[in-house]
């Protein structure tokens, strides 16, 4: 629920606006279905598909921002949210990649810039979790 309902893709997902407009998080969440990062006022900035979908356990989407060309990619490609359970707790491992794909050398960039933003992200989806539980 926190990865993919409305209202919590709103917490977090606005850590991805990196000081532009706040977006949100829209889908069916089926596998091939559509993921539309869109601004409160309804531009989507960030598109997707989901490439994997076994609930409570994998979720992965590609992510494509909307101003940009498609680099070519995999369906491994994307961000993909691996949850699993120890000990009574859930756990959330997170893996965004391929950065090597993005044309023009800016894949490094990339790269870092999105770790600096997933180091705020999780404390919120930590947060959400918690709440919801």
């Amino acid at each position: 629920d926190v990865l993919t309902s409305p209202s919590n893709t709103s917490h977090w997902a606005a850590e991805f606006a990196n000081g532009g407009p706040r977006f949100h998080l829209e889908s069916d969440w089926q596998l091939g279905s559509a993921v539309l990062w869109k601004t409160d006022e309804g531009k989507v900035v960030v598109e997707g598909n989901i490439t994997a979908c076994e609930p409570y356990t994998l979720l992965r989407y590609t992510v494509f921002d909307t101003n940009m060309a498609k680099p070519k990619f995999t369906a491994e490609d994307g961000i993909t949210f691996k949850l699993s359970e120890s000990e009574g707790k859930t756990n959330l491992h997170i893996l965004q990649g391929d950065f090597a794909s993005i044309p023009d050398g800016n894949g490094e960039k990339y790269r870092d810039m999105s770790k600096k933003i997933w180091e705020k992200v999780l404390p919120i989806v930590k947060a959400l979790a918690e709440k919801t539980s």
